[in-house]
């Protein structure tokens, strides 16, 4: 397995925030600047599979390969030839918020190819997809907040 990135950061948001951003797959056009859009073909949980349309690139399809609420989910991407596998965690942090890190890596007989095609956009793209995660959770949680009960 080739790590091609990784990302960390922290927020206000409790993990459960940040895996309700993650769920509404369909939102994250919004905060993924990479992505055109996303379909999950069914909930958000281990074994799901989905399509997902990177912007300027081909749909690849996906599945939830591993997914422990508000702590860790794992999706893995078809390329032809190998495998993409992001790994995102969320730990949460004393005194309120989380952690949130992303791992990308690759595996397969063509992955060093996909490295070199995919792995410095992701590696640019990363960073600041994360970042905004990480906002778009505090807003929204923020918002739920302010509701009137």
């Amino acid at each position: 397995m080739k790590t091609i990135t990784t990302s960390h950061t922290t927020t206000s948001a409790a993990p459960a925030s940040v895996f309700a951003v993650w769920a509404d797959m369909q939102t994250w056009p919004q905060w993924n600047r990479d992505t055109e859009w996303v379909r999950l073909d069914g909930p958000f949980r281990a074994g799901s599979t989905g399509v997902l349309k990177p912007k300027g690139g081909p749909r690849v399809k996906f599945v939830i390969e591993r997914l422990e609420p508000d702590s860790e989910f794992v999706d893995v991407s078809r390329l032809w030839g190998a495998r993409l596998r992001f790994d995102h965690r969320v730990t949460p942090q004393r005194g309120g918020g989380c952690a949130i890190d992303v791992t990308v890596s690759i595996t397969g007989p063509l992955a060093g190819l996909w490295s070199r095609i995919i792995g410095s956009g992701l590696r640019e793209s990363s960073q600041p997809d994360l970042d905004q995660l990480a906002t778009t959770a505090e807003l929204r949680a923020a918002a739920a907040a302010a509701q009137p009960a």
